[in-house]
């Protein structure tokens, strides 16, 4: 009688490893892919050039970032001098305002204006009485003398450097102009000297030949003003407002009326808020709109320059897939044999998307150390000068926006993940045979 054979148990498949010391295998192995092996610096030599690359993009964009962010900032401070955060117009001819007064007192019932003041605005030319330089051209500005109850709608008064915006000359008239600081240059102008304006008032017409006959009228330089923006400093001069509407041939009627927000930021509401409370003819423009083609352009610089420094980026995101590459053709045999061994697919791809984000993430940081650095460097020291003629500033201010450079470092790292899909997915589809077969 034979004995049954016993069937042989069945085989169990191996547990797999805790979680946790499966990511630290990972983790030890995406380290070691990332240094070289003993006796070649190749692998090591490629990942350094992926990093540096990666903190080359990083460092750029975050410095063209801050100076075109230093930009906007310098001219909107240097411009808003003397410009206002709203200015109130008409409609029509000649920008000729009547019953300002009511519409100031208008204007100064709302609760987000914190100062408005009529204002005179007129071109012309100039040049120092008895002298042969010829006339140069000027920006005629009236404003109220500066004294006790007169509101500072703008800070120019605060940037004379000779003298003052009282426009009181000796014989106790106001008779006085304040001269920026280039154009008293130009004209050899200094407190005292004696300037002749010139301009062409549209009321007065010779009766006889039609033509617009010139208004002249002699001033005394009572002081001289620098801002840094060449705009201002190189045409503008201040007189008394009654003076300036009789040079603007205005009458009593003044151009507008210049308004001082609570903030600057919210203006564009306050006009829109303005033009409803005046109504038609009136109509209020804030101090973007009053530079929009300004700063339309420096935000359209600023996109381009950004998109341009993003493709360093993007390079490097292609020298990050390159070095993957290489790392997965050189490490077939080991792939195969540890996929042999149980390591599954994703623990392969997870391998290779650590290796991947360690080169984003240093070369990310070590470009935002960089930027940084040079930033506050090129801020403090103020390494490149500007021709102010040309760029209305003296030279390359920076203002990195903590915004700007989390976006920067937030793309930086997300084009480091990406760039590791293509060749953790293909090491991760190797077939263990066939791998350790690879030569």
């Amino acid at each position: 009688m034979t004995t049954p054979r016993r069937s042989a148990p069945p085989v169990r498949p191996p547990a797999p490893a805790p979680a946790g010391a499966l990511r630290k295998l990972e983790l030890a192995i995406a380290w070691r892919y990332l240094r070289s092996r003993r006796g070649s610096s190749l692998l090591s030599l490629i990942s350094m050039i992926a990093i540096g690359g990666v903190m080359v993009g990083v460092s750029a964009l975050i410095l063209i970032m801050g100076v075109m962010n230093g930009l906007q900032r310098d001219l909107r401070e240097k411009i808003l001098i003397g410009s206002p955060d709203i200015r109130v117009l008409t409609h029509g001819e000649g920008l000729s305002m009547d019953r300002w007064r009511e519409t100031l007192a208008t204007v100064k019932k709302n609760p987000q204006v914190t100062a408005a003041a009529p204002v005179v605005l007129t071109q012309g030319v100039a040049r120092k009485k008895a002298s042969r330089v010829f006339p140069t051209a000027a920006q005629i500005a009236g404003i109220e003398p500066a004294g006790p109850g007169v509101a500072d709608v703008t800070s120019i008064r605060q940037h004379a450097v000779l003298g003052n915006f009282r426009f009181v000359t000796n014989d106790g008239q106001m008779r006085g102009a304040v001269v920026g600081r280039r154009l008293a240059e130009t004209l050899s102008t200094w407190p005292g000297d004696t300037i002749t304006m010139i301009t062409s008032a549209p009321g007065s017409v010779n009766p006889i030949t039609g033509e617009l006959t010139p208004v002249f009228d002699d001033f005394v330089v009572t002081g001289i003003f620098e801002t840094g923006m060449f705009e201002y400093d190189n045409s503008y001069i201040y007189v008394a407002l009654t003076h300036a509407q009789r040079m603007a041939g205005l009458g009593e009627a003044v151009t507008g009326i210049e308004v001082r927000t609570r903030d600057r930021w919210t203006a564009n509401q306050v006009a829109r808020s303005l033009e409803k409370q005046l109504q038609f003819p009136y109509f209020a423009r804030d101090w973007q709109e009053q530079n929009s083609s300004l700063f339309q352009a420096l935000k359209l610089e600023k996109l381009g320059m950004g998109v341009i420094l993003l493709l360093i980026v993007l390079v490097a995101a292609f020298n990050i897939v390159s070095t993957l590459t290489m790392v997965v053709t050189d490490k077939t045999r080991e792939i195969g044999i540890l996929k042999a061994m149980g390591l599954p697919a994703r623990s392969v791809r997870r391998i290779f998307f650590l290796q991947g984000l360690v080169i984003g993430l240093v070369g990310t940081l070590g470009g935002l150390l960089l930027g940084m650095a040079a930033s506050v460097a090129l801020e403090h020291y103020k390494f490149i000068k500007l021709d102010p003629s040309v760029y209305f500033i003296d030279h390359l201010p920076v203002a990195t926006e903590p915004m700007d450079v989390l976006l920067t470092v937030g793309a930086s790292i997300l084009v480091a993940a990406l760039a590791t899909l293509y060749p953790a997915t293909q090491a991760a589809k190797l077939y263990p045979l066939e791998a350790i077969r690879h030569e």
